[in-house]
């Protein structure tokens, strides 16, 4: 067990978006990208402001693109092979053992003919980080072979290491709005041979020794390093798949990976693992990004950053309460990293413990930003006892919720674009607010083209075409803008119900709800007894067989009653309960555990396919049919739901959801979700 008041925290961050000369020698490029260096520039104000890690424990390297000739950083800033070899190795000396080290790239992955094929063979490769001037022949990647010895000493010195790579093994380009960080194949150009981390005889034993006795297969799925002993490692994607970073937020970019660790991270609680940060990281990139799996290796059941030492939300005070204009001072502002839009929520002075939710008076937004004062909007009262001078407010530090998305029309070539006009005005005529066309220069999470055979496509943000979106919608047909654009508000819909999670920090109930897919034994019938196993590849989502038995174990983790709830979202864009199927919610006591056998099924016609589970627990009862959908393309059947009125905010929430407006109640307090994924295939298809 870790001792985390003997412990410091140390940080080795790397953003790469500046990459000139950008060509290699065979004419392939590197090219420069814009979310890498405001990756680390988020991750370094999350580890001082919420971590408490001082700006001396934070090695980092950045190049900035900022379309000049070169970058804005001092030599000595930039992660060159040399620069970077250097911090790793400063890292590795002045940290002690039992201290935590996070280590964070954000650039573009390579590779490269190995320098080693004794080890490897003589066709191999050797995977790699690319430093921001590798179209200079003489500069060196910093190859898997270099970082393995690195993160070896580490853990053998007693280090608690975390690696997180958000950069692609090799790549293309993408159609849509995502840009990939790699370049298609391998970069044969010879480059210098010496290694400036230790040398080759060295490189050599060390790698030997993580690689035996998996000899049959040395990375062992991961695609960068042998099997992690001693460390976790997160990296963005399998090693066919590509790492995108996409402008989340309007126009600045993030890596996809970054991004959603960072919304993962400001709902830490103590006791989150790795593993539960993975599988939340996981739904929420496949629910834009479908191709690209996030990779967790290594001690994925450690505790991140050993969360006890994760500062709680302070409190500051009201300094002013408006009630004529329903707004308060609070004694916060820049000086405190708040920005505009931040929210908080307001307490009375009397309240120590913050999550008590029913102690809550009101939810306030900033409007008006000062340097250390700010006026807020009161968005929702909570109370009928007034706000008073001395009252308490909490940072409310929520996770992205977008129920709104973003549409890009595509002209294609030679077709007249009058189809896309049209649909256009239909967007904007008939989308109940739920679609809004992007900029030019603003990400979309959809973009509508038409293909050659003039029919319309639509695309995910990485440019890839949506699957099971059939049949097909010609242009010529009557009524194929309507169709376009219910098809594209149903996507939304059955994306924000994906999406959905309570982003209150101060949730009683986070972290109080475990579940984990298990696959049933392999002859069990329905009725059986259960003996379910783990899956062998926790890396990647589960994939059954159609008819084959998984086994859904939920457990309440509280102390108090809970109301549990599954939802399924299937291939086909519906969204159904599936338990109970004949009420609400089900009871659970305290720590109670059950075990709920689910078949993998298809729709007709289908040969493969994700199913989507969500688990909802709640403390009240709530009616979760609200957030049903039909099959794509069918009429919904108006449920009782449709015909009354929602009986709590949480079920406004809901309701608010998949309905076409978008002014909603903020659904914070005791309720949680949990996420897990499945694929299912037919016995004759394979999904790699």
């Amino acid at each position: 067990m870790i001792d985390w008041e003997a412990s410091n925290l140390y940080a080795l961050l790397i953003g790469i978006d500046y990459y000139l000369p950008q060509n290699l020698p065979d004419g392939r490029n590197y090219h420069s990208l814009a979310g890498c260096v405001r990756d680390i520039i988020l991750i370094e104000e999350f580890l001082q402001t919420k971590l408490g890690m001082p700006s001396e424990n934070i090695l980092k390297l950045t190049a900035s693109n900022k379309s000049t000739l070169e970058s804005p950083e001092l030599p000595e800033q930039l992660p060159t092979y040399e620069n970077m070899v250097a911090a790793f190795l400063k890292l590795l000396d002045v940290a002690q053992p039992k201290d935590q080290v996070y280590i964070h790239y954000s650039g573009h992955g390579g590779r490269t003919p190995t320098q080693f094929p004794e080890l490897k063979g003589p066709n191999s490769f050797d995977e790699s980080l690319v430093p921001t001037d590798i179209g200079n022949p003489e500069a060196r990647y910093l190859r898997d072979i270099e970082l393995a010895y690195i993160l070896k000493k580490m853990v053998d010195k007693g280090l608690v290491v975390t690696l997180v790579l958000d950069s692609c093994h090799s790549g293309g380009m993408n159609r849509g709005d995502a840009t990939e960080r790699g370049i298609d194949g391998i970069d044969p150009t010879l480059r210098p041979k010496q290694s400036l981390v230790a040398s080759n005889e060295e490189l050599v034993k060390v790698w030997q020794s993580l690689t035996i006795p998996q000899t049959r297969n040395l990375t062992l799925g991961n695609g960068w390093l042998p099997e992690p002993k001693g460390y976790v490692l997160l990296a963005a994607c399998r090693p066919h798949e590509s790492a995108s970073e996409y402008a989340f937020d309007g126009k600045e970019k993030n890596g996809v990976l970054t991004y959603w660790l960072l919304d993962s991270f400001k709902q830490l609680k103590p006791g989150f693992t790795y593993q539960l940060i993975h599988s939340y990281i996981v739904s929420k990139v496949h629910s834009e990004f479908k191709y690209q799996t996030p990779q967790l290796y290594g001690e994925g059941n450690r505790i991140v950053f050993g969360s006890d030492r994760v500062q709680s939300n302070y409190a500051i005070n009201v300094m002013v309460c408006d009630q004529a204009k329903q707004r308060v001072k609070l004694n916060t502002g820049l000086a405190q990293t708040v920005r505009k839009g931040t929210q908080f929520v307001i307490y009375p002075l009397s309240t120590t413990d913050f999550t008590q939710v029913h102690e809550r008076l009101a939810l306030v937004e900033i409007t008006e930003l000062g340097g250390t004062s700010s006026w807020a909007k009161i968005i929702k009262p909570l109370s009928s006892k007034p706000i008073k001078p001395g009252d308490r407010a909490v940072l409310l530090d929520a996770g992205s919720l977008r129920l709104r998305r973003k549409v890009r029309l595509l002209p294609p070539r030679n077709l007249q674009n009058k189809a896309l006009q049209q649909l256009e005005q239909a967007i904007a005529e008939n989308s109940s607010g739920f679609l809004q066309l992007a900029e030019s220069d603003e990400g979309a999470q959809f973009t509508v083209t038409i293909n050659s055979e003039e029919e319309y496509e639509i695309w995910d943000a990485a440019g890839l075409p949506i699957p099971n979106l059939n049949p097909a919608v010609r242009i010529d047909e009557r009524d194929a803008t309507e169709r376009v654009v219910q098809r594209l508000v149903h996507l939304t819909k059955y994306h924000n119900v994906w999406q959905l999670e309570n982003t209150d920090p101060l949730s009683p109930l986070a972290g109080k709800l475990e579940v984990e897919l298990l696959r049933a034994q392999s002859d069990y019938e329905s009725g059986d007894r259960l003996e379910p196993q783990p899956f062998n590849d926790p890396g990647n989502t589960p994939t059954l067989i159609e008819g084959d038995w998984m086994v859904l174990r939920v457990k309440n983790a509280s102390s108090q009653f809970l109301n549990i709830t599954i939802l399924a979202l299937q291939p086909d864009w519906s969204v159904t309960q599936v338990y109970p199927s004949d009420c609400a919610s089900w009871v659970f006591d305290p720590s109670q555990e059950m075990p709920v056998p689910l078949q993998a099924t298809l729709p007709n016609g289908y040969q493969q396919g994700t199913d989507i589970i969500k688990v909802f627990a709640t403390v009240g009862v709530t009616d979760f049919r609200w957030l049903e959908l039909p099959a794509l393309d069918r009429s919904a059947t108006e449920s009782k739901n449709q015909q009354r009125k929602p009986t709590n905010l949480l079920e406004e929430f809901l309701a608010a959801v998949v309905e076409a407006r978008l002014s909603i109640p903020i659904a914070i307090g005791e309720w949680e979700t949990v996420t897990v994924e499945v694929r299912t295939t037919t016995p004759e298809k394979t999904i790699r």
